[in-house]
């Protein structure tokens, strides 16, 4: 699947928006893609993340993995998904008082080759407190994976990391956001957001 193919399933499913948005992170973007409109259709899920585990055997080889880990809420999905693809068991770290843990009788066996999952990677700093939680549990952490890099390839989060598409998208702190993007009203999507207009 090329990146325009892959771009294409977003469009679909309407989740490549345009507007003015409040990331995670709290920086601001025009663009705003919302993987879990992408992965509500099995069928779709199945073939973009089919896409991507390609790339990761090419990336690290096969059975470079014995577990897959994903920061829930956004990597649950995508997560378990890459799981079933590349034939590995599937846990996911949540948030518990800002750190991510694992619970649900989830564990990370010691020494277990882990792929780190998500669904967009934008500054990486998620990735990076997945990665730093795996590794806390006895993980060794090969690589990681997403199904949108919007840093293009410009986030580090301390390991390699395979995208299914990779995006330069502009960025910009609260203070210095353009008058264009300032005049539309600032939306705070996804899981942790409202989904309302701020």
């Amino acid at each position: 699947m090329t990146q325009d193919e892959a771009l294409a399933e977003f469009r679909a499913a309407e989740a490549l928006l345009e507007g003015h948005f409040i990331l995670s992170s709290g920086l601001r973007s025009p663009i705003y893609l919302q993987c879990a409109r992408v992965l509500m259709d099995p069928a779709r899920a199945g073939r973009v993340c089919g896409a991507l585990a390609e790339k990761i055997r090419t990336q690290f080889g096969e059975n470079a993995f014995d577990l897959c880990v994903s920061p829930a809420m956004g990597g649950v999905i995508v997560g378990y998904e890459m799981a079933r693809q590349l034939g590995l068991p599937s846990v996911f770290a949540e948030r518990v008082e800002g750190e991510f843990t694992f619970r649900r009788g989830f564990d990370v066996p010691k020494g277990a080759r882990c792929l780190m999952v998500e669904d967009v990677v934008t500054t990486g700093l998620s990735s990076r407190e997945c990665i730093a939680a795996i590794t806390e549990h006895g993980g060794n952490v090969i690589g990681g994976a997403c199904l949108v890099d919007r840093s293009a390839g410009t986030a580090d989060i301390g390991r390699p990391l395979a995208s299914l598409v990779s995006l330069t998208v502009p960025t910009y702190t609260a203070e210095a956001v353009p008058a264009d993007l300032a005049s539309i009203p600032a939306v705070k999507p996804g899981s942790r957001g409202l989904n309302a207009a701020l």
